[in-house]
């Protein structure tokens, strides 16, 4: 993809560290002197591996001649090949920009026993979380699991009843059907039991999957909303939280249903070994010769699919925000005018056929490794089945021996696979739940909250201490050695150029940002000892982005103060006139219950109307400090007056602080700070001011000249 047509190239994986080549050597060795075979060959030392970046398949090399005095060897030495192969060509991705396995000290390698804290550290979390959810719901769960994974082999067993009494009843004279019946009850029984088994599983899991889900979900939002503002304007954080809000719930779910399969699968692999080792006590050499290698495999898999969806998290934002521009309201317009939908749908489908094109390889790869796991182990169960049928001819075992063998001997084989397969699905979801977990246990970052209460009722006093801010990754300050004192009940205007920090200081003076040096203070209390509900209870601000709720009028209102305005009708309407949104919001279809945005409702409004009901949001809550930031700009010259003949009215006995461009605007002011370069160059009121014959008064009669102040 050219780099224009989309996100930039992922940064090149460093501090790579090379496959054990060593102790795959070793393993060969080891493999080779315990269980001599003829005419199997193999890589001889790493060197023999060294083409496998250019393509070429190590299986090839391999040639496939089974000794038939034991052909167990040959299933052990292909895996381990398999396995080896797959962890060099991770290598060679890894050397070229893509992500590998990510390991706890974030180096880049397969899975290491170091691995394994974090991967049980998530299982637990999970087990935890599904226990505490719906603790009932769990156990009737693993009931009907281990139920269920019982029946295979107390069928089988009763099969096996069944023809020896059929045997018996042949060779009687009287051809009695008596023996039989009991047989037959027990596997009609035990066959209405599994049909039952599998519904109620279903049921359960479903549920489960419910109660996880809006429980997981929840707890994500709701720790998102702790974190600081920084937090979410950083792109190493937001690809953090797009790994942890990427289906949680799904993940915890998809955890206890795997898991729950893996405890059938379990049961049901020891149950018919019981059974068929007292048979032919070899299948017990099938299953661990035959299982472990596949398993290794199947983990290798999961690595490397869970690798790709960890390094893709910044791509799939750019995929979201593709899609947010193609059909979201804020960029539609501008998209069709400009005609960027092809070039964005062409970076869309980029990213989309790199994703396939890289799952396509690692399907293909783990459907390799399982046709051979099927071919191998259906090949040799059935040399079994033919070992056992010799032994019934000769009358060593008997026909229900037989009968029951080959059937329960499959099972088995698929009973392996599952187990296999969902220990796999365990791992990957682990290190998924692994990312979520990390998220969950993020603290937000600078100052640590207090305990410390602010005085009731609030003044409104604002101190600022020698105030410096950055932003996380910048390399200048955005506001520098900042000082000042606004009295309570004092109304401040901030003024400045675009970029000279105004919405940085007033998002720090409501703790949405935490200082880099410095203290600031609100009623004598340091902001950093307040807890931010705290802060949050005693400021009300009006964005320059405004917030427009898909809600309906009232409660766009009340958001303000949703505590004690949800509900309240006659209230909501009482700030509404106060603050001059009444005149238009009665004019609305159905009034203050109209369902405003065209999301979900069919009635949209202006700008300027949008920004009357977010400023009498701003005066629904009782709070002491008010911030304004350009709370005019989609008002025209009639509203604005209208709103500001109110403003001593609404802001009586509050701190008010405003920013503005427009000088009609921040005349009203008691002070004015002018911002210019991070610090405060000037301040007084605007008679001052003009006197001073500074910045100010220049962009004041730049304004002036331009015929938009009086």
């Amino acid at each position: 993809m050219p780099r224009s047509l989309g996100p930039p190239p992922p940064e090149k994986a460093r501090n790579l560290r090379p496959p054990k080549r060593k102790a795959r050597d070793r393993t060969y060795q080891i493999i080779d002197r315990a269980l001599p075979v003829r005419g199997v060959s193999r890589p001889r030392s790493s060197s023999d591996t060294a083409g496998l970046c250019n393509g070429n398949n190590p299986s090839a090399e391999r040639d496939h001649k089974i000794d038939r005095a034991f052909p167990f060897k040959l299933s052990l030495r292909y895996w381990v090949g398999v396995t080896a192969a797959l962890e060099h060509e991770s290598h060679c991705q890894s050397g070229s920009g893509e992500r590998s396995f990510r390991s706890m000290d974030g180096s880049n390698s397969g899975i290491t026993f170091r691995d394994a804290p974090r991967v049980l550290s998530s299982a637990r979390w999970a087990l935890g979380a599904a226990w505490s959810t719906n603790a009932p719901l769990l156990v009737g769960v693993s009931l009907v699991t281990v139920s269920r994974a019982l029946l295979p082999a107390a069928l089988a067993l009763v099969a096996r009843g069944l023809v020896n009494a059929c045997m018996l009843a042949m060779g009687s004279e009287t051809h009695a059907v008596g023996p039989l019946l009991p047989w037959l009850l027990m596997g009609l029984v035990l066959t209405i039991l599994e049909g039952l088994g599998g519904l109620a599983d279903r049921l359960f899991a479903l549920r489960m999957s419910d109660e996880l889900d809006m429980r997981v979900t929840s707890e994500v939002l709701t720790h998102a909303s702790r974190l600081e503002l920084t937090y979410f304007e950083q792109p190493e954080t937001q690809d953090k939280f797009e790994r942890a809000r990427r289906n949680p719930g799904e993940q915890v779910s998809n955890f206890v249903s795997s898991g729950q399969a893996w405890l059938r699968n379990f049961i049901q692999v020891v149950s018919l070994l019981g059974v068929l080792a007292f048979i032919e006590p070899l299948i017990l050499v099938v299953g661990i010769l035959f299982a472990v290698p596949y398993l290794l495999f199947q983990w290798r898999i999961a690595a490397h699919h869970y690798s790709a969806q960890y390094s893709r998290a910044t791509k799939y934002r750019w995929n979201q925000y593709f899609i947010g521009a193609l059909t979201g309201k804020a960029l539609m317009s501008e998209v069709k005018v400009l005609r960027l939908a092809p070039v964005l749908v062409g970076r869309f489908r980029a990213l989309m056929t790199e994703f396939r094109d890289e799952g396509r390889l690692l399907y293909e790869k783990s459907f390799r490794g399982g046709a051979a796991f099927v071919v191998l182990t259906t090949a040799v169960i059935y040399a079994l089945f033919f070992r056992v049928a010799l032994l019934a001819v000769e009358g060593k075992v008997t026909l229900g021996d037989l009968a029951i063998f080959g059937g329960a001997a499959t099972r088995l084989r698929n009973s392996l696979e599952g187990l296999v397969s969902t220990s796999s699905r365990i791992l990957e979801t682990s290190l998924h739940i692994g990312d979520l977990k990390e998220f969950l246990d993020t603290e937000p970052a600078g100052a640590p909250e207090g305990s410390a209460a602010l005085p009731v009722p609030g003044r409104g006093r604002v101190v600022f201490e020698n105030v410096s801010f950055r932003y996380p990754g910048a390399s200048e300050a955005v506001l520098s050695g900042v000082s000042f004192d606004i009295r309570a009940g004092e109304t401040i205007a901030l003024v400045g150029e675009n970029g000279s920090g105004k919405s940085t200081l007033v998002k720090l003076m409501a703790r949405l940002y935490n200082p880099e040096e410095g203290r600031i203070r609100l009623d004598g209390v340091d902001l950093a000892s307040l807890l931010q509900e705290e802060v949050f209870g005693a400021v009300s601000i009006v964005f320059q982005g405004f917030g427009r709720f898909e809600a309906s009028a009232a409660d766009n209102i009340a958001y303000g103060n949703w505590s004690g305005l949800g509900g309240d009708l006659s209230r909501v309407e009482e700030i509404a006139r106060l603050s001059g949104a009444h005149e238009f919001v009665s004019t609305l279809p159905n009034g203050y219950e109209t369902q405003l945005g065209r999301t979900f409702g069919e009635t949209d409004l202006s700008g300027g109307e949008w920004q009357k009901l977010a400023v009498a949001r701003a005066f629904a809550r009782n709070a002491s400090l008010l911030i304004l930031d350009e709370p005019t700009s989609n008002l025209d010259a009639r509203a604005e007056f209208e709103l500001f003949s109110r403003f001593r009215e609404l802001a009586s006995g509050r701190t008010t602080v405003i920013i503005s461009h427009r000088f009609s605007t921040v005349r009203m002011a008691d002070r004015i700070f002018v911002l210019s370069g991070g610090r405060i160059a000037e301040s007084g009121s605007h008679d001052e001011l003009m006197e001073q014959d500074g910045g100010y008064a220049r962009l004041y009669e730049l304004q002036r000249q331009n015929g938009t102040v009086t």
